[in-house]
């Protein structure tokens, strides 16, 4: 490992997150939620150190901390979402991104003039302003809702009611639409989305860590006459997606590779192109990732980059053009920038 690398290395951990070690507060995002909405629905355990796998055209340059530690991954989860809509593309379950979710998936949520307008697509980007509960709480929860990552700044305080426009006029990131999603797609495979994850992502690229992902005490969902568990997007309020940095860098490395890995084709070309498209009112953001195409996002990261990002904070950053694909797990998410540089830096020496 060269001077610069190791140096890098030394870096990325001390970034460490603020966030306790065993849950205790301060931990987790619920807390910022609008009582009675504030609170855990779903299980959550304790997380590892700072940990992190890079991989440069194809070869493993350093795994860091705890790398086959399954962890909590928060907001990744929503990118396996995404990854999941591809398998249903690619599988002809969902032919057509622009169809109106209702006309697959009725009697869901999905009913009435404007919500009967919402296609996949508005969902995959976050610009639904789908209006509703999903596993008993309400999405106005997350209303003007803003992250660090967007830009310009927040109109109204998170939880506010706001006139809700036409699908595909705003971007709101919103867990609460995001679970939604992930019910219509329950929906559409009729089969547990965790299995469905297993079966034909996970398995064919060797995935062999522990993994999990857990629903809230109220997921239990109705489907095709059968109970099943209809999981959440990501971990804020529990529950969620716990996977290794390992596992993680080989979902990237299939990424990186336009949906093929070692021999195979895991998703297909198309559906990572679709997935890589600029959304018109947020050109940050794509189909549950986050695009660097001004470097506003990341200005150190490359304009060809884009990245998975939970909170806590969990960064899968994959680069088809550099060949590259780093996780970083539990960095301070305000020094991700400065991680991000130097790792540049220590490959460029």
């Amino acid at each position: 490992m060269n001077h610069s690398l190791e140096s890098t290395l030394e870096f990325i951990q001390s970034c460490e997150t603020p966030w306790s070690r065993d849950t205790s507060p301060p931990w987790g995002i619920h807390d910022v939620d609008p009582p009675p909405y504030n609170r855990l629905y779903g299980p959550v355990h304790g997380r590892g150190p700072v940990s992190g796998v890079l991989f440069h055209q194809h070869r493993l340059l350093a795994q860091w901390g705890e790398p086959h530690k399954a962890d909590l991954t928060f907001s990744v989860a929503k990118t396996y979402l995404a990854l999941l809509a591809g398998l249903a593309f690619d599988q002809g379950l969902l032919k057509d991104v622009h169809t109106p979710v209702v006309q697959q998936c009725p009697g869901i949520g999905f009913e009435g003039d404007r919500l009967s307008r919402i296609t996949w697509h508005h969902l995959l980007q976050q610009t639904s302003e789908w209006e509703g509960t999903c596993l008993s709480i309400p999405e106005q929860v997350d209303r003007y809702r803003w992250l660090p990552y967007q830009t310009g700044q927040a109109e109204g305080t998170k939880g506010d009611s706001r006139p809700l426009g036409e699908p595909g006029s705003r971007f709101e990131y919103n867990d609460v639409r995001i679970n939604q999603l992930s019910l219509a797609l329950l929906h559409l495979f009729k089969r547990p989305l965790p299995e469905v994850f297993e079966e034909f992502i996970r398995q064919p690229l060797g995935c062999s860590d522990t993994f999990q992902w857990v629903g809230y005490e109220q997921g239990w969902s109705q489907v095709n006459g059968q109970r099943m568990m209809s999981v959440p997007g990501g971990s804020h309020w529990g529950g969620g997606v716990s996977i290794s940095a390992m596992d993680q860098a080989r979902i990237g490395l299939m990424l990186m590779g336009q949906g093929h890995y070692k021999g195979q084709q895991i998703l297909s070309q198309q559906w990572l192109h679709m997935m890589q498209q600029a959304c018109e009112v947020a050109p940050y953001y794509g189909y549950l990732i986050w695009l660097n195409r001004d470097g506003a996002l990341f200005k150190d990261a490359p304009r060809s980059s884009w990245f998975a990002i939970g909170a806590g904070s969990s960064i899968t950053w994959v680069d088809p053009e550099l060949e590259l694909v780093c996780i970083m797990r539990w960095i301070d998410a305000a020094k991700t920038n400065d991680c991000i540089a130097r790792v540049m830096q220590s490959l460029k020496t």
